[in-house]
């Protein structure tokens, strides 16, 4: 008796090939956008204020930044390098050199997981400064630079001295300013010197006004005022011991610098923000095919099998009801 290869015969013949070519595992190369990023966080004591909020419990803002950042980071395209520094002072500082953040996901995660307000190595917060920095040292690596912030500056710009920015590289900055905080003022907590939590700030904790530069020109007119020993007259009450994003001083500086802003939302929106406004390049790279095959096989043998199955419960199902 001779054999004779029926249909099914050759579809089981298919799926093998199919399944073997699977195995073989075939690429073919294509171009992906990649990006070269540092990452800049915000560690003064207004990030410990916690008006975020994570499964219905309040959430600092830096614990918010870092769950966010190493999310986002994790969306981006396999190829994209990315560094981590923080600001306090008026400084930005580099922790980390950009690594590629899919080889090297779980060190740059527990790098970003580290970062803690307890690394700042003085009080004041001149955000402004620190943007400046952070970009000299994007340059310096040629990476675009992401800052995230709630934009408070402690103590607070003088109003009278507009901000400037004399960039000392290219003028169009490529990265993202990130508004981080809710639109409320908030209470920031107070930490003792062994950093025990102790309360809130107060408002005679806080400058409430800069005493930076000359005195302003109604100086003489303030409580207070002598020209030797107080010559900007009494602090005046005001809410700086309160925190809030401050979202058109943020808008001013990405306009003065050519940043991108944004307010820090979810991990597919930031992942998506970060993508349009940093400068993409074009990495070769080899795209796993095997998916192909894989799936023309699986398709074969369900239609040998789970078809006829089907049909035939069908069938049965019918023959019950008549």
């Amino acid at each position: 008796m001779s054999f004779r290869p029926d249909l099914r015969f050759w579809a089981l013949a298919a799926a093998l090939v199919l399944a073997l070519a699977a195995l073989w595992g075939p690429t073919a190369q294509a171009e992906r956008p990649v990006y070269n990023l540092v990452a800049f966080i915000d560690i003064t004591m207004s990030m410990n204020a916690r008006d975020q909020t994570q499964d219905g419990r309040p959430q600092s803002r830096l614990d918010a930044v870092k769950e966010r950042l190493t999310a986002a980071a994790a969306r981006l395209p396999c190829g994209t390098k990315m560094g981590l520094g923080v600001f306090t002072e008026r400084r930005s500082f580099m922790l980390l050199a950009p690594l590629d953040v899919c080889k090297n996901f779980t060190a740059f995660a527990g790098a970003v997981s580290g970062v803690t307000w307890r690394m700042a190595w003085e009080g004041d917060s001149r955000v402004s400064s620190g943007v400046f920095e952070a970009l000299r040292l994007g340059r310096a690596i040629d990476a675009d630079v992401l800052f995230f912030t709630d934009g408070q500056e402690a103590p607070p710009l003088r109003t009278d001295i507009p901000l400037s920015y004399d960039a000392d590289g290219p003028a169009a900055a490529r990265g993202l300013l990130v508004g981080v905080g809710g639109d409320q003022p908030t209470p920031i907590p107070k930490y003792d010197d062994f950093g025990r939590e102790i309360g809130f700030l107060e408002m005679s904790d806080v400058p409430q006004e800069s005493r930076i530069g000359p005195p302003p020109a109604d100086a003489e007119s303030r409580p207070g005022y002598n020209a030797r020993n107080a010559p900007f007259g009494e602090m005046p009450a005001g809410e700086e011991h309160l925190t809030s994003v401050r979202e058109p001083h943020l808008q001013e500086l990405a306009r003065l610098t050519g940043l991108g802003y944004a307010r820090m939302g979810a991990p597919d929106a930031l992942a998506e923000a970060i993508a349009a406004n940093a400068r993409p390049t074009a990495k070769p790279v080899r795209i796993g095919l095997a998916v192909i095959p894989a799936g023309l096989a699986l398709a074969i043998l369900v239609a040998l099998y789970a078809a006829p199955l089907a049909a035939r419960r069908r069938s049965g199902r019918r023959a019950q009801t008549a």
